[in-house]
């Protein structure tokens, strides 16, 4: 694990085969689609990314509406530099851009519940996640 300070960035320009390591490295399915997962964060109303030195180990994205509804599709650290406070500081970066919206929403399953759980996220009543999905990894 690398001792180096991580360096937090707020921009969409990011080299696609940064992101594509990343979201190998955790077994992403985007990572599949590597032109469609490049113009996803690309097109994103706001991204964060983690770097330790020119290592992309961490990224956070958003979908807005500009006013009232943030969505956070993707959320991934590296595994190799999971555990260090990486997650909860991207986390930190999306929430702070758009605090005061009425709703921020984010879609999480498995060991990721408990970790937006520390992050102030809850349950939304009693709603549930719904899609269509076209992948084959959950």
């Amino acid at each position: 694990m690398s001792q180096r300070s991580i360096e937090y960035r707020r921009t969409r320009d990011i080299p696609l085969d940064s992101i594509l390591a990343l979201y190998r490295a955790n077994a992403w399915s985007a990572a599949d689609k590597p032109d469609a997962l490049g113009r996803a964060i690309a097109n994103s109303d706001f991204v964060v990314s983690a770097w330790d030195a020119a290592e992309l180990v961490g990224l956070g994205n958003a979908l807005s509406d500009g006013h009232l509804v943030v969505y956070y599709p993707h959320l991934l650290v590296a595994p190799s530099h999971q555990g260090r406070g990486i997650g909860r500081q991207l986390v930190g970066m999306l929430n702070q851009r758009y605090e005061g919206f009425h709703q921020q929403v984010l879609v999480a399953e498995g060991k990721a519940i408990a970790f937006y759980e520390k992050c102030g996220f809850a349950r939304a009543g009693r709603t549930r996640s719904m899609w269509i999905y076209q992948g084959d990894d959950h």
